[in-house]
Protein backbone atom coordinates (compact mmCIF):
# COMPACT_ATOMS: atom_id res chain seq x y z
CA UNK A 1 0.00 0.00 0.00
CA UNK A 2 2.72 2.44 0.99
CA UNK A 3 4.79 1.46 -2.03
CA UNK A 4 1.93 2.15 -4.38
CA UNK A 5 1.32 5.59 -2.88
CA UNK A 6 5.00 6.50 -3.11
CA UNK A 7 5.14 5.33 -6.72
CA UNK A 8 2.06 7.41 -7.56
CA UNK A 9 3.58 10.56 -6.04
CA UNK A 10 6.84 9.99 -7.84
CA UNK A 11 5.09 9.64 -11.19
CA UNK A 12 3.13 12.86 -10.54
CA UNK A 13 6.37 14.77 -9.84
CA UNK A 14 7.95 13.38 -13.02
CA UNK A 15 4.89 14.34 -15.07
CA UNK A 16 4.92 17.92 -13.78
CA UNK A 17 8.66 18.23 -14.38
CA UNK A 18 8.30 16.94 -17.93
CA UNK A 19 5.38 19.14 -18.88
CA UNK A 20 7.00 22.25 -17.42
CA UNK A 21 9.48 22.21 -20.30
CA UNK A 22 6.82 21.81 -23.06
CA UNK A 23 5.21 24.71 -25.00
CA UNK A 24 1.89 26.02 -23.72
CA UNK A 25 0.24 25.29 -27.09
CA UNK A 26 0.99 21.58 -26.59
CA UNK A 27 -0.62 21.72 -23.16
CA UNK A 28 -3.87 23.11 -24.60
CA UNK A 29 -4.21 20.19 -26.97
CA UNK A 30 -2.82 17.42 -24.76
CA UNK A 31 -4.13 18.02 -21.24
CA UNK A 32 -7.77 17.92 -20.16
CA UNK A 33 -8.93 21.52 -19.62
CA UNK A 34 -11.46 22.97 -17.26
CA UNK A 35 -14.71 24.19 -18.92
CA UNK A 36 -13.67 27.83 -18.56
CA UNK A 37 -10.33 27.10 -20.24
CA UNK A 38 -12.01 25.32 -23.15
CA UNK A 39 -14.33 28.29 -23.65
CA UNK A 40 -11.36 30.66 -23.67
CA UNK A 41 -9.68 28.58 -26.37
CA UNK A 42 -12.80 28.70 -28.60
CA UNK A 43 -13.28 32.44 -28.17
CA UNK A 44 -9.63 33.00 -29.06
CA UNK A 45 -10.34 31.50 -32.49
CA UNK A 46 -13.02 34.07 -33.45
CA UNK A 47 -12.04 36.96 -35.74
CA UNK A 48 -10.88 40.21 -34.22
CA UNK A 49 -12.26 43.19 -36.16
CA UNK A 50 -10.46 45.92 -34.23
CA UNK A 51 -7.60 46.30 -36.70
CA UNK A 52 -10.03 46.32 -39.62
CA UNK A 53 -12.07 49.11 -38.02
CA UNK A 54 -8.93 51.19 -37.46
CA UNK A 55 -7.77 50.51 -41.02
CA UNK A 56 -11.04 51.05 -42.92
CA UNK A 57 -13.02 53.32 -40.56
CA UNK A 58 -11.50 56.62 -41.77
CA UNK A 59 -12.63 55.79 -45.35
CA UNK A 60 -16.31 55.56 -44.37
CA UNK A 61 -18.44 58.71 -44.39
CA UNK A 62 -21.83 59.80 -43.16
CA UNK A 63 -24.18 61.29 -45.75
CA UNK A 64 -27.10 63.58 -44.95
CA UNK A 65 -29.45 64.90 -47.59
CA UNK A 66 -31.60 68.02 -47.55
CA UNK A 67 -34.53 69.12 -49.68
CA UNK A 68 -36.33 72.42 -50.06
CA UNK A 69 -39.85 71.98 -48.75
CA UNK A 70 -42.57 74.24 -50.09
CA UNK A 71 -45.48 74.80 -47.72
CA UNK A 72 -48.56 76.96 -47.75
CA UNK A 73 -49.01 79.74 -45.25
CA UNK A 74 -50.29 78.44 -41.93
CA UNK A 75 -49.07 74.89 -42.42
CA UNK A 76 -46.29 73.27 -40.41
CA UNK A 77 -43.66 70.63 -41.08
CA UNK A 78 -44.09 67.27 -39.41
CA UNK A 79 -41.17 66.34 -37.11
CA UNK A 80 -41.66 62.64 -37.94
CA UNK A 81 -41.18 63.14 -41.69
CA UNK A 82 -37.49 62.23 -41.65
CA UNK A 83 -38.09 58.86 -39.97
CA UNK A 84 -41.04 58.16 -42.27
CA UNK A 85 -38.80 58.85 -45.26
CA UNK A 86 -36.13 56.48 -43.92
CA UNK A 87 -38.60 53.64 -43.63
CA UNK A 88 -40.15 54.34 -47.03
CA UNK A 89 -36.82 54.44 -48.88
CA UNK A 90 -35.04 51.57 -47.14
CA UNK A 91 -37.86 49.11 -46.51
CA UNK A 92 -40.40 50.14 -49.14
CA UNK A 93 -43.13 50.24 -46.48
CA UNK A 94 -44.55 52.97 -44.22
CA UNK A 95 -43.13 53.29 -40.73
CA UNK A 96 -45.04 51.20 -38.17
CA UNK A 97 -47.47 53.15 -36.01
CA UNK A 98 -45.52 54.95 -33.33
CA UNK A 99 -46.35 57.77 -30.90
CA UNK A 100 -45.96 61.02 -32.80
CA UNK A 101 -44.53 64.20 -31.44
CA UNK A 102 -46.83 67.13 -30.90
CA UNK A 103 -47.09 69.16 -34.09
CA UNK A 104 -45.84 72.69 -34.17
CA UNK A 105 -48.52 75.30 -33.65
CA UNK A 106 -49.88 76.81 -36.86
CA UNK A 107 -48.15 79.98 -37.83
CA UNK A 108 -47.70 82.01 -40.92
CA UNK A 109 -44.70 80.79 -42.98
CA UNK A 110 -43.17 81.86 -46.25
CA UNK A 111 -43.92 79.69 -49.28
CA UNK A 112 -40.23 78.68 -49.73
CA UNK A 113 -38.58 77.41 -46.57
CA UNK A 114 -34.86 76.61 -46.06
CA UNK A 115 -33.76 73.09 -46.90
CA UNK A 116 -35.05 70.50 -44.45
CA UNK A 117 -33.49 67.12 -43.50
CA UNK A 118 -34.51 64.45 -45.99
CA UNK A 119 -32.54 61.28 -45.16
CA UNK A 120 -29.42 59.71 -43.70
CA UNK A 121 -27.06 57.26 -45.35
CA UNK A 122 -23.48 56.11 -45.62
CA UNK A 123 -20.73 56.07 -48.20
CA UNK A 124 -17.03 55.41 -48.64
CA UNK A 125 -14.10 57.21 -50.24
CA UNK A 126 -13.14 55.92 -53.70
CA UNK A 127 -10.20 58.23 -54.32
CA UNK A 128 -8.02 60.65 -52.41
CA UNK A 129 -9.34 63.61 -54.43
CA UNK A 130 -12.88 63.35 -53.04
CA UNK A 131 -14.91 60.87 -55.10
CA UNK A 132 -17.32 58.98 -52.82
CA UNK A 133 -19.57 56.00 -53.60
CA UNK A 134 -23.01 55.45 -52.10
CA UNK A 135 -26.48 54.21 -53.07
CA UNK A 136 -28.58 56.02 -55.65
CA UNK A 137 -31.59 55.94 -53.32
CA UNK A 138 -29.58 57.78 -50.64
CA UNK A 139 -29.17 60.89 -52.81
CA UNK A 140 -32.34 60.55 -54.91
CA UNK A 141 -34.34 63.80 -54.91
CA UNK A 142 -31.86 65.65 -52.69
CA UNK A 143 -31.33 69.38 -53.13
CA UNK A 144 -28.21 69.32 -50.96
CA UNK A 145 -25.84 66.50 -49.97
CA UNK A 146 -23.67 66.87 -46.87
CA UNK A 147 -20.73 64.51 -46.25
CA UNK A 148 -19.19 64.18 -42.79
CA UNK A 149 -15.78 62.52 -42.39
CA UNK A 150 -14.64 60.61 -39.29
CA UNK A 151 -12.52 63.62 -38.26
CA UNK A 152 -15.83 65.61 -38.10
CA UNK A 153 -15.06 67.75 -41.14
CA UNK A 154 -18.21 68.42 -43.17
CA UNK A 155 -18.43 69.16 -46.90
CA UNK A 156 -21.16 69.98 -49.38
CA UNK A 157 -21.06 67.31 -52.06
CA UNK A 158 -21.89 67.46 -55.77
CA UNK A 159 -23.82 64.51 -57.24
CA UNK A 160 -21.63 63.28 -60.09
CA UNK A 161 -24.19 60.71 -61.23
CA UNK A 162 -26.65 58.10 -60.02
CA UNK A 163 -27.91 54.90 -61.63
CA UNK A 164 -31.25 53.72 -60.26
CA UNK A 165 -31.12 50.35 -62.03
CA UNK A 166 -28.11 49.25 -59.97
CA UNK A 167 -28.67 51.68 -57.05
CA UNK A 168 -25.13 53.07 -57.37
CA UNK A 169 -24.24 56.75 -57.06
CA UNK A 170 -21.04 58.81 -56.99
CA UNK A 171 -20.69 62.18 -55.24
CA UNK A 172 -17.70 64.55 -55.08
CA UNK A 173 -16.35 66.77 -52.31
CA UNK A 174 -13.71 69.46 -52.82
CA UNK A 175 -10.69 68.28 -50.85
CA UNK A 176 -7.58 66.13 -51.25
CA UNK A 177 -5.49 63.69 -49.25
CA UNK A 178 -8.42 61.51 -48.25
CA UNK A 179 -7.92 57.87 -47.15
CA UNK A 180 -9.29 55.90 -50.11
CA UNK A 181 -10.68 52.44 -49.48
CA UNK A 182 -9.13 49.33 -51.06
CA UNK A 183 -11.30 47.45 -53.56
CA UNK A 184 -11.37 43.66 -53.20
CA UNK A 185 -11.78 40.83 -55.69
CA UNK A 186 -15.41 39.66 -55.45
CA UNK A 187 -14.58 36.42 -57.27
CA UNK A 188 -12.46 35.37 -54.27
CA UNK A 189 -15.32 35.92 -51.83
CA UNK A 190 -16.63 32.62 -50.43
CA UNK A 191 -19.90 31.64 -48.79
CA UNK A 192 -19.28 31.36 -45.04
CA UNK A 193 -16.53 33.98 -45.06
CA UNK A 194 -16.56 36.64 -42.34
CA UNK A 195 -17.45 40.17 -43.46
CA UNK A 196 -17.98 43.49 -41.70
CA UNK A 197 -20.11 46.58 -42.35
CA UNK A 198 -19.52 50.15 -41.22
CA UNK A 199 -22.21 52.80 -41.55
CA UNK A 200 -24.63 55.17 -39.88
CA UNK A 201 -27.77 53.20 -38.95
CA UNK A 202 -30.47 55.63 -37.81
CA UNK A 203 -27.82 58.35 -38.02
CA UNK A 204 -25.52 56.66 -35.48
CA UNK A 205 -22.19 57.33 -37.19
CA UNK A 206 -19.39 54.76 -37.54
CA UNK A 207 -21.39 51.80 -36.26
CA UNK A 208 -19.76 48.42 -36.92
CA UNK A 209 -21.60 45.15 -37.47
CA UNK A 210 -20.29 41.77 -38.64
CA UNK A 211 -21.47 38.43 -39.97
CA UNK A 212 -20.84 35.95 -42.74
CA UNK A 213 -21.56 35.69 -46.46
CA UNK A 214 -24.79 33.69 -46.72
CA UNK A 215 -24.94 33.35 -50.52
CA UNK A 216 -23.56 34.79 -53.75
CA UNK A 217 -25.21 35.53 -57.10
CA UNK A 218 -28.58 36.09 -55.42
CA UNK A 219 -31.03 37.24 -58.09
CA UNK A 220 -33.15 40.15 -56.89
CA UNK A 221 -32.91 42.36 -59.96
CA UNK A 222 -32.26 42.42 -63.70
CA UNK A 223 -28.77 43.86 -63.63
CA UNK A 224 -27.22 42.74 -60.35
CA UNK A 225 -26.46 39.37 -58.71
CA UNK A 226 -26.39 40.43 -55.04
CA UNK A 227 -24.20 39.22 -52.18
CA UNK A 228 -26.40 37.95 -49.33
CA UNK A 229 -25.12 38.24 -45.77
CA UNK A 230 -26.44 38.08 -42.21
CA UNK A 231 -24.69 41.34 -41.27
CA UNK A 232 -27.07 43.63 -39.36
CA UNK A 233 -28.15 46.40 -41.76
CA UNK A 234 -30.66 49.13 -40.87
CA UNK A 235 -31.82 52.50 -42.28
CA UNK A 236 -28.73 54.69 -42.59
CA UNK A 237 -26.41 51.76 -43.44
CA UNK A 238 -27.38 52.20 -47.11
CA UNK A 239 -24.34 53.01 -49.23
CA UNK A 240 -21.81 51.83 -46.66
CA UNK A 241 -19.09 49.29 -47.46
CA UNK A 242 -19.13 45.52 -46.94
CA UNK A 243 -15.56 44.62 -46.00
CA UNK A 244 -13.68 41.31 -46.06
CA UNK A 245 -11.08 40.23 -43.52
CA UNK A 246 -8.29 41.68 -45.66
CA UNK A 247 -9.74 45.16 -45.20
CA UNK A 248 -11.04 45.38 -48.77
CA UNK A 249 -14.51 46.53 -49.79
CA UNK A 250 -16.36 43.78 -51.67
CA UNK A 251 -19.85 45.28 -51.78
CA UNK A 252 -22.17 48.21 -51.07
CA UNK A 253 -24.85 47.53 -48.47
CA UNK A 254 -28.10 48.26 -50.26
CA UNK A 255 -31.17 46.21 -49.27
CA UNK A 256 -32.65 43.93 -46.63
CA UNK A 257 -35.40 41.34 -46.67
CA UNK A 258 -37.98 42.04 -44.00
CA UNK A 259 -41.60 41.22 -43.20
CA UNK A 260 -41.68 43.41 -40.12
CA UNK A 261 -39.85 46.51 -41.33
CA UNK A 262 -36.81 45.63 -39.19
CA UNK A 263 -33.65 43.62 -39.76
CA UNK A 264 -34.41 39.87 -39.93
CA UNK A 265 -30.97 38.40 -40.61
CA UNK A 266 -30.96 38.77 -44.41
CA UNK A 267 -29.23 41.70 -46.10
CA UNK A 268 -27.97 42.29 -49.63
CA UNK A 269 -24.92 44.07 -50.97
CA UNK A 270 -24.09 45.19 -54.51
CA UNK A 271 -20.95 43.33 -55.70
CA UNK A 272 -18.05 45.74 -55.95
CA UNK A 273 -16.97 44.66 -59.42
CA UNK A 274 -20.39 45.65 -60.77
CA UNK A 275 -20.39 48.87 -58.74
CA UNK A 276 -16.97 49.92 -60.01
CA UNK A 277 -18.04 49.34 -63.61
CA UNK A 278 -21.05 51.61 -63.05
CA UNK A 279 -19.05 54.24 -61.13
CA UNK A 280 -16.50 54.56 -63.93
CA UNK A 281 -19.26 55.48 -66.39
CA UNK A 282 -20.83 57.87 -63.89
CA UNK A 283 -17.51 59.65 -63.40
CA UNK A 284 -16.93 59.91 -67.14
CA UNK A 285 -20.37 60.97 -68.36
CA UNK A 286 -22.71 61.27 -65.37
CA UNK A 287 -24.91 58.41 -66.60
CA UNK A 288 -24.70 54.71 -67.52
CA UNK A 289 -25.11 53.44 -71.08
CA UNK A 290 -26.48 49.91 -71.47
CA UNK A 291 -27.16 47.64 -74.38
CA UNK A 292 -30.49 46.12 -75.37
CA UNK A 293 -31.79 43.77 -78.04
CA UNK A 294 -35.56 44.20 -77.54
CA UNK A 295 -36.93 40.94 -76.14
CA UNK A 296 -39.06 39.77 -73.23
CA UNK A 297 -37.60 36.68 -71.61
CA UNK A 298 -38.52 33.93 -69.18
CA UNK A 299 -36.92 30.94 -67.48
CA UNK A 300 -36.73 27.47 -69.03
CA UNK A 301 -38.17 24.80 -66.73
CA UNK A 302 -36.63 21.35 -66.35
CA UNK A 303 -39.71 19.65 -67.81
CA UNK A 304 -39.78 21.88 -70.89
CA UNK A 305 -36.02 21.52 -71.44
CA UNK A 306 -36.26 17.74 -71.39
CA UNK A 307 -39.36 17.58 -73.58
CA UNK A 308 -37.97 19.78 -76.38
CA UNK A 309 -34.56 18.11 -76.43
CA UNK A 310 -32.58 20.90 -74.78
CA UNK A 311 -31.56 18.53 -71.98
CA UNK A 312 -30.75 20.74 -69.01
CA UNK A 313 -32.82 23.70 -67.83
CA UNK A 314 -30.70 26.56 -69.14
CA UNK A 315 -30.93 29.63 -71.32
CA UNK A 316 -33.37 32.51 -71.72
CA UNK A 317 -36.74 31.74 -73.32
CA UNK A 318 -37.79 34.48 -75.75
CA UNK A 319 -41.43 35.24 -74.95
CA UNK A 320 -41.80 38.29 -77.15
CA UNK A 321 -39.72 40.13 -79.78
CA UNK A 322 -40.22 43.88 -80.10
CA UNK A 323 -41.05 44.90 -83.65
CA UNK A 324 -38.12 46.62 -85.39
CA UNK A 325 -35.75 45.83 -82.52
CA UNK A 326 -32.22 44.41 -82.97
CA UNK A 327 -33.59 40.97 -82.04
CA UNK A 328 -36.30 41.26 -84.70
CA UNK A 329 -33.77 42.28 -87.34
CA UNK A 330 -31.48 39.40 -86.30
CA UNK A 331 -34.27 36.87 -86.89
CA UNK A 332 -35.06 35.92 -83.29
CA UNK A 333 -38.54 34.45 -82.81
CA UNK A 334 -40.83 33.91 -79.81
CA UNK A 335 -40.10 30.46 -78.41
CA UNK A 336 -36.38 30.60 -79.20
CA UNK A 337 -34.06 29.84 -76.32
CA UNK A 338 -30.80 31.82 -76.18
CA UNK A 339 -28.15 29.51 -74.70
CA UNK A 340 -25.01 31.61 -75.38
CA UNK A 341 -24.19 35.29 -75.80
CA UNK A 342 -20.82 36.05 -77.39
CA UNK A 343 -19.68 32.58 -76.36
CA UNK A 344 -20.70 33.00 -72.71
CA UNK A 345 -23.23 30.44 -71.45
CA UNK A 346 -26.67 31.62 -70.34
CA UNK A 347 -27.34 29.47 -67.29
CA UNK A 348 -30.53 31.30 -66.32
CA UNK A 349 -32.71 33.97 -67.89
CA UNK A 350 -31.31 36.83 -65.77
CA UNK A 351 -27.82 36.23 -67.20
CA UNK A 352 -28.91 37.60 -70.59
CA UNK A 353 -29.87 41.21 -69.62
CA UNK A 354 -26.65 41.50 -67.60
CA UNK A 355 -24.46 40.41 -70.49
CA UNK A 356 -26.37 42.49 -73.04
CA UNK A 357 -26.52 45.48 -70.68
CA UNK A 358 -22.75 45.44 -70.21
CA UNK A 359 -22.18 45.41 -74.00
CA UNK A 360 -21.47 48.73 -75.71
CA UNK A 361 -24.26 49.84 -78.07
CA UNK A 362 -23.29 49.33 -81.69
CA UNK A 363 -21.37 46.13 -80.94
CA UNK A 364 -22.02 43.12 -83.18
CA UNK A 365 -22.64 40.11 -80.92
CA UNK A 366 -23.19 36.43 -81.62
CA UNK A 367 -26.11 34.44 -80.22
CA UNK A 368 -26.52 30.68 -79.94
CA UNK A 369 -30.23 29.91 -80.22
CA UNK A 370 -32.07 26.62 -79.64
CA UNK A 371 -35.04 26.46 -81.99
CA UNK A 372 -37.31 23.45 -82.56
CA UNK A 373 -34.83 20.77 -81.63
CA UNK A 374 -31.55 22.20 -82.95
CA UNK A 375 -29.10 25.04 -82.32
CA UNK A 376 -28.30 27.84 -84.73
CA UNK A 377 -26.06 30.90 -84.71
CA UNK A 378 -27.43 34.43 -85.15
CA UNK A 379 -25.75 37.83 -85.16
CA UNK A 380 -27.30 40.88 -83.51
CA UNK A 381 -26.27 44.54 -83.33
CA UNK A 382 -26.70 45.86 -79.78
CA UNK A 383 -28.79 49.02 -79.39
CA UNK A 384 -28.87 51.48 -76.48
CA UNK A 385 -31.32 50.73 -73.69
CA UNK A 386 -34.48 52.81 -73.87
CA UNK A 387 -37.61 53.01 -71.70
CA UNK A 388 -39.58 49.79 -71.97
CA UNK A 389 -42.42 50.02 -74.47
CA UNK A 390 -45.73 48.50 -73.52
CA UNK A 391 -47.46 46.43 -76.16
CA UNK A 392 -51.17 45.89 -76.58
CA UNK A 393 -52.93 42.61 -77.20
CA UNK A 394 -54.22 42.28 -80.75
CA UNK A 395 -57.77 43.49 -81.34
CA UNK A 396 -60.38 40.92 -82.40
CA UNK A 397 -60.31 40.30 -86.13
CA UNK A 398 -63.11 41.81 -88.17
CA UNK A 399 -62.85 39.04 -90.72
CA UNK A 400 -64.98 35.91 -90.60
CA UNK A 401 -63.30 32.76 -89.26
CA UNK A 402 -61.70 30.58 -91.93
CA UNK A 403 -63.37 27.31 -92.76
CA UNK A 404 -60.32 25.19 -91.83
CA UNK A 405 -60.70 23.55 -88.41
CA UNK A 406 -59.35 20.41 -86.74
CA UNK A 407 -59.87 18.46 -83.51
CA UNK A 408 -57.50 16.23 -81.57
CA UNK A 409 -57.32 15.21 -77.89
CA UNK A 410 -60.10 17.67 -77.10
CA UNK A 411 -58.31 20.59 -78.78
CA UNK A 412 -60.30 22.27 -81.52
CA UNK A 413 -58.25 24.71 -83.61
CA UNK A 414 -58.72 26.91 -86.67
CA UNK A 415 -56.51 28.80 -89.10
CA UNK A 416 -55.61 32.42 -88.40
CA UNK A 417 -56.95 35.16 -90.61
CA UNK A 418 -54.47 37.38 -92.43
CA UNK A 419 -55.40 40.26 -90.12
CA UNK A 420 -54.68 38.14 -87.03
CA UNK A 421 -51.30 37.10 -88.44
CA UNK A 422 -50.43 40.72 -89.10
CA UNK A 423 -51.45 41.86 -85.63
CA UNK A 424 -49.56 39.00 -83.95
CA UNK A 425 -46.59 39.45 -86.32
CA UNK A 426 -46.44 35.72 -87.07
CA UNK A 427 -46.14 33.85 -90.35
CA UNK A 428 -48.60 31.21 -89.29
CA UNK A 429 -50.19 29.29 -86.44
CA UNK A 430 -53.59 27.97 -85.38
CA UNK A 431 -56.04 29.49 -82.93
CA UNK A 432 -57.48 27.39 -80.09
CA UNK A 433 -61.28 27.44 -80.26
CA UNK A 434 -61.94 24.71 -77.68
CA UNK A 435 -59.63 23.54 -74.89
CA UNK A 436 -59.52 19.86 -73.95
CA UNK A 437 -59.07 18.45 -70.46
CA UNK A 438 -55.33 17.69 -70.76
CA UNK A 439 -54.52 21.04 -72.42
CA UNK A 440 -56.61 22.92 -69.84
CA UNK A 441 -54.54 21.31 -67.05
CA UNK A 442 -51.42 22.57 -68.83
CA UNK A 443 -52.78 26.13 -68.77
CA UNK A 444 -53.93 26.59 -72.37
CA UNK A 445 -56.91 28.89 -72.96
CA UNK A 446 -59.35 29.58 -75.74
CA UNK A 447 -57.86 32.21 -78.05
CA UNK A 448 -54.24 31.09 -77.56
CA UNK A 449 -52.32 30.61 -80.81
CA UNK A 450 -50.30 27.41 -81.27
CA UNK A 451 -46.97 28.03 -83.03
CA UNK A 452 -45.26 24.65 -82.64
CA UNK A 453 -45.95 21.16 -81.32
CA UNK A 454 -43.12 18.82 -80.27
CA UNK A 455 -40.53 21.10 -81.94
CA UNK A 456 -42.47 21.08 -85.24
CA UNK A 457 -43.67 24.41 -86.62
CA UNK A 458 -47.44 24.72 -87.04
CA UNK A 459 -48.34 27.12 -89.86
CA UNK A 460 -51.93 26.01 -90.46
CA UNK A 461 -54.57 23.44 -89.55
CA UNK A 462 -53.20 20.71 -91.81
CA UNK A 463 -49.84 20.92 -90.00
CA UNK A 464 -51.67 20.53 -86.68
CA UNK A 465 -53.47 17.43 -87.96
CA UNK A 466 -50.30 15.89 -89.36
CA UNK A 467 -48.26 16.36 -86.18
CA UNK A 468 -51.01 15.23 -83.83
CA UNK A 469 -51.56 12.06 -85.87
CA UNK A 470 -47.89 11.11 -85.54
CA UNK A 471 -47.59 11.80 -81.80
CA UNK A 472 -47.41 9.01 -79.24
CA UNK A 473 -50.53 9.96 -77.24
CA UNK A 474 -49.26 8.10 -74.18
CA UNK A 475 -46.23 10.41 -73.70
CA UNK A 476 -46.05 14.10 -72.69
CA UNK A 477 -45.32 16.63 -75.42
CA UNK A 478 -44.76 20.39 -75.61
CA UNK A 479 -46.81 23.09 -77.28
CA UNK A 480 -45.30 26.50 -78.02
CA UNK A 481 -48.10 29.06 -78.01
CA UNK A 482 -48.76 32.79 -78.04
CA UNK A 483 -51.06 34.60 -75.65
CA UNK A 484 -51.30 38.21 -76.73
CA UNK A 485 -47.71 39.32 -77.35
CA UNK A 486 -46.08 36.68 -75.16
CA UNK A 487 -44.87 33.24 -76.25
CA UNK A 488 -44.53 30.37 -73.78
CA UNK A 489 -44.39 26.60 -73.53
CA UNK A 490 -47.01 24.21 -72.16
CA UNK A 491 -46.34 20.58 -71.34
CA UNK A 492 -49.31 18.36 -72.22
CA UNK A 493 -49.66 15.12 -70.25
CA UNK A 494 -52.27 12.93 -71.96
CA UNK A 495 -54.48 10.77 -69.78
CA UNK A 496 -53.47 12.49 -66.50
Amino acid sequence: MWKNQSLSKALSVLALSATAALPSAWLLTSIALAPSQVQAQVVKGLPDFTELVEQVGPSVVNIRTLEKVKTNAGSSANPDDEMQELFRRFFGVPMPNMPRQNPRPNRSQPSDEPAQPKGVGSGFILSADGFIMTNAHVVDGADEVLVTLTDKREFKARIVGADKRTDVAVVKIQTTGLPAIKVGDVSRLKVGEWVMAIGSPFGLENSVTAGIVSAKQRDTGDYLPFIQTDVAINPGNSGGPLINMRGEVVGINSQIYSRSGGFMGISFAIPMDEAIRVSEQLRQSGHVTRGRIGVQIGDVTKEVAESIGLGTAQGALIRNVESGSPADKAGLEPGDIITRFDGKPIEKATDLPRLVGNTKPGTRSNLTVFRRGSSKELSVTIAELEPVKTSKAPAPAAESKPAGTAQSMGLVVSDLTETQKKELKVRGGVRIDTVGEASARAGLLQGDVILAIANTEIAQVKDFESVMNKLDKSKPFTILFRRGDVAQYALIRPGK
